[in-house]
């Protein structure tokens, strides 16, 4: 099985410098980039409870970006707290929706807190992001469902927006998503572009990683947008 690390473990691949490859930027006067080059202020959620975010969740909508059409599917996470170092991890799971194979493929994210008056704001923990990468839990109800949003700024570039409507079910009601979406605008999140994560006949997904007989496809796989180191299991 082949392992991308988001918290989702041994020869790590950097990616995150790919999230912004390719983009175009401008500049409103010498080294000062216009307020899109820099990410908003973001509000995350008062009197939030950590340990309850916790545990597993499906990803039902997905928004990167980078990004202008859908391409995941049965894409997973856990959250986990190291009370060792305070670190919170997710880890993660999903397949390229159009891979025939439906290889299962993996990452993870870890996290501090900065500051713990403010638990629901994370800054991600690997030296591979240049400048600045926070995570925000705009809104949770714990039980059921969460809204997570991250945002780079890297010198020279364009900000990245993503965001993570989670479930704890494979499935949302549609006034539940509504509702989380329209949190999302007023950060510079264009809802047209956050695309739904197919999670039927995901028991299906399979583990090609031991079978010598399925070639690597070149071209099938592409990386996942998102702050991840990858792994890949011998």
């Amino acid at each position: 099985m082949k392992v991308l690390n988001w918290p989702w473990i041994i020869v790590p691949l950097a990616l995150a410098a790919d999230a912004v490859s390719g983009w175009m930027y401008s500049l409103s006067s010498v080294n000062t980039f216009e307020t899109t080059e820099l990410c908003p202020k973001v509000k995350a959620m008062r009197n939030f409870e950590l340990n309850s975010m916790m545990g597993s969740w499906y990803v039902v909508q997905y928004y990167a970006s980078s990004e202008e059409l859908p391409e995941y599917a049965c894409m997973r996470s856990l959250f986990d707290m190291s009370e060792a170092d305070q670190h919170v991890t997710m880890n993660f799971t999903y397949i390229y929706a159009e891979d025939p194979l439906r290889e299962e493929l993996r990452g993870n994210i870890t996290w501090i807190i900065p500051n713990y008056n403010t638990p629901a704001h994370w800054i991600h923990t690997e030296d591979i992001y240049e400048g600045v990468y926070n995570t925000y839990v705009i809104d949770t109800d714990y039980k059921s469902w969460s809204l997570l949003m991250h945002c780079a700024e890297k010198s020279k570039s364009p900000r990245y927006l993503s965001a993570l409507l989670l479930s704890r079910e494979p499935t949302l009601a549609t006034n539940v998503i509504n509702f989380l979406r329209e949190k999302l605008p007023r950060y510079g999140i264009d809802l047209s572009f956050m695309f739904t994560i197919n999670q039927t006949d995901c028991d299906e997904v399979e583990d090609t990683s031991m079978n010598p007989l399925i070639p690597n496809i070149p071209g099938l796989k592409r990386k996942l947008r998102l702050p991840v180191q990858v792994f890949h299991q011998p």
